[in-house]
């Protein structure tokens, strides 16, 4: 019997996505660059982010925030500040664009904070000292890290036409020598706090579509019972308390259901429920074989959930209305948590393999069936989830805490949280 686990739906370390100089019909229109994110020529725009002349806390936080967010993008190369030649306080919030120029920027990001505003100006050097995009945020919109990540979405989108994750949530369960509680924290790993208020053990945290709920599992009541409640913590509400097992939250897209494994009818098999008050839809599964850890596709049609029905613990899909199974992962004896890219038109999943010595992160297009490694010889990897945008990956390295790292496999992976962590899940865009 292999461990229960439970797939996360979404994720999140940092996806360094191909870019190509394209000309597109907005290229066409305004004569921009537009970084095509499904180009098979390969490269990272070089982007310039000095840290505003100031020098205050503030500037150098928003400077901070932003060259990480930039960095793990996946698609820029953020250039070294030491290279910079041009005079930043002259040039105040214009640019010397042969400055620029000279030290391989196509493009310049520039800021300055005052009294009451942040105001921010992109740049494309080709195009001189008109910027190409401008916007102003109220200092009492947000703190300087919120301020900077919705900017750098507002330059993701500029060039990408995506809407970028910074922002976004991650939730994971940290492990204690005898207790594991719900956490959640930005992205880049800010402000980590326990969700869950109680000295119990607590696992497989699952993010509401809208990002403002959390189920997950607890013990409190000497049961894997599912509980929900507020991503911000808080008393939550026990949702499914059946006999046995309650475990492995996915949330259809609409909010209104969940799928979970259930063991109340004898062996543990994929469920369908209210997620308002627990009640039983559907059930999925029905073999004598251990089912767990279901994930629940973007387009609500499918779930894809881990069986032993064949040998060693493998991703299977099935309809979420019902009907046959169908094997998907074929690669070693040990597959499982699946959790599907929110990226539209594409059927991608990832999920923890061991075809080697060790655990790791892979992905698998359903499609065309190719299989992208996301770590290799890096300890043991588990429980991926996709971020908003489905261009990273989150999960959890044993022993030593959360990572991202880029959904096509390129690049390496970056630590955001240190600590004994499972069970990690990418909650949704944020609002803007």
């Amino acid at each position: 019997m292999f461990q229960v686990h439970r797939q996360i739906v979404r994720v999140a370390t940092l996806v360094v996505v191909s870019f190509a100089l394209a000309t597109s019909s907005r290229a066409e229109a305004d004569d921009g660059v537009v970084i095509d994110v499904n180009a098979t020529k390969k490269g990272n725009y070089p982007l310039a982010l000095p840290t505003a002349p100031e020098g205050d806390a503030i500037s150098k936080e928003i400077a901070q925030v932003a060259s990480f967010d930039m960095s793990v993008a996946g698609v820029f190369k953020v250039l070294d500040p030491s290279s910079f030649l041009a005079d930043l306080r002259a040039e105040g919030l214009t640019i010397d664009p042969q400055k620029w120029k000279d030290v391989g920027a196509l493009g310049v990001v520039k800021y300055k904070v005052t009294a009451t505003d942040i105001d921010f100006k992109l740049y494309e050097v080709s195009k001189g000292a008109t910027a190409v995009l401008s916007k102003t945020y109220k200092k009492s919109a947000g703190t300087p890290r919120t301020i900077a990540h919705r900017w750098c979405n507002e330059v993701v989108k500029y060039y990408t036409g995506e809407a970028g994750f910074f922002g976004s949530k991650i939730a994971f369960t940290a492990k204690g020598k005898k207790t594991s509680a719900i956490y959640a924290m930005d992205f880049d790993g800010n402000g980590a706090f326990a969700v869950s208020n109680n000295s119990s053990t607590n696992i497989l945290p699952a993010f509401s579509p809208s990002g403002g709920q959390i189920a997950y599992t607890s013990f409190m009541r000497n049961n894997p019972d599912l509980y929900v409640g507020a991503a911000g913590g808080g008393r939550p509400k026990k949702v499914a308390g059946y006999p046995g097992m309650n475990t492995g939250a996915t949330w259809s897209p609409d909010g209104s259901k969940i799928a979970l494994t259930l063991s109340k009818d004898g062996s543990p098999d994929i469920y369908i429920i209210n997620a308002s008050d627990g009640a039983v839809v559907k059930r999925l599964t029905n073999d004598k074989a251990i089912d767990t850890s279901p994930a629940w596709s973007p387009d609500g049609g499918q779930i894809a959930f881990v069986s032993d029905r064949n040998g060693g613990p493998q991703i299977f899909v099935v309809s979420s209305g019902g009907g046959a199974a169908k094997q998907v992962s074929f690669n070693g004896s040990y597959n499982t948590t699946p959790t599907w890219s929110p990226k539209a038109g594409k059927h991608i999943i990832a999920y923890t393999t061991r075809d080697g010595g060790h655990y790791d992160i892979v992905t698998l297009d359903l499609d065309n069936k190719a299989m992208t490694r996301i770590t290799q010889n890096d300890g043991n990897n588990e429980e991926p989830a996709f971020s908003p945008n489905g261009r990273a990956i989150a999960f959890a390295r044993a022993g030593q805490g959360v990572f991202i790292a880029n959904a096509d496999g390129t690049g390496k992976a970056i630590k955001v949280w240190s600590g004994s962590a499972t069970g990690v899940d990418w909650g949704p865009a944020p609002k803007d």
